[in-house]
């Protein structure tokens, strides 16, 4: 017998991941935010955000499987499938190293609602500093880019191990400073998610292997598919977002959810986790 509270709350997380794996609002933040007001926290929820990440991971997949097959097809020889995969490559081995040796480190220390909190402000205030610059767009395309400008914005997203401070947000604002279009930074950011997340499911799962229960799959079942539909509307209703809009939207409301996080903190309204 299936707790039915249970599957509401699978059902809630996996709209969460999905609407926000994608956008710059840190998905990790919301999910370490959400869990914790729905007090889900224990072992069993360590292997379900694995779970329905993977199935963000998916929507990408999917969405963009016409062109994840031509780069299959075509990177064994010279030519720009090639130079597309190399460029994920490298753009993906800051975040590989960096979160091969820190990643045990960063989740017991820093993942707690407030430090989130936190960086969500920061990072919020970040967003809107870089949107009033003038930046120049040298790369229309991600075709376009070299690997030099692969590994800086590896480098970016690296940052986002830090909870809150977004992976999506960290990749794309860190492509516009590097010289993409704002349509380049983010879709670059999309097809860097598949091997980043992908590698960080693998850790994940090995790290839990020892917890992982059939008896679990309903739940899991039901998280995995609210995270992927939700997670390919995100991705298509950002697309159309940007070809009309900035992030600023995204930034205050990064700032206005963080203060009412560390506002509720303070007055004690909700008793976060430490």
């Amino acid at each position: 017998m299936f707790d039915p509270l249970l599957l509401l709350k699978a059902l809630i997380l996996g709209i969460v991941e999905g609407l926000t794996e994608f956008l710059p609002i840190s998905s990790t933040g919301h999910m370490i935010i959400v869990g914790d007001l729905l007090n889900y926290t224990n072992e069993q929820s360590k292997v379900f955000e694995i779970v329905i990440q993977f199935a963000a991971i998916l929507a990408v997949c999917w969405l963009y499987r016409a062109r994840i097959l031509e780069v299959v097809t075509g990177m064994w020889q010279p030519g720009p499938q090639q130079r597309f995969a190399l460029n994920i490559l490298v753009a993906f081995m800051p975040a590989a190293v960096l979160g091969f040796l820190l990643h045990g480190v960063i989740k017991h220390y820093l993942f707690n609602p407030l430090t989130v909190a936190g960086a969500l402000i920061v990072g919020g205030l970040f967003i809107l500093w870089i949107e009033r610059r003038s930046l120049p767009e040298r790369f229309a395309s991600i075709d376009d880019i070299t690997w030099r400008e692969a590994l800086k914005v590896g480098f970016a997203q690296a940052i986002a191990m830090f909870p809150g401070v977004s992976r999506a947000g960290a990749t794309i604002i860190g492509g516009m400073v590097f010289g993409l279009s704002r349509k380049a930074a983010t879709e670059l950011s999309f097809f860097l998610a598949i091997p980043t997340m992908t590698a960080a499911t693998v850790l994940d799962v090995y790290k839990a292997r020892d917890i992982l229960s059939f008896d679990d799959a309903p739940v899991f079942a039901v998280g995995f598919v609210s995270s992927f539909i939700f997670a390919t509307l995100a991705i298509k209703g950002l697309l159309r977002y940007i070809s009309h809009h900035n992030f600023n939207a995204f930034a205050w409301y990064r700032i206005v959810f963080g203060l009412i996080v560390l506002a509720t903190a303070y007055t004690g309204l909700v008793d976060w986790h430490a």
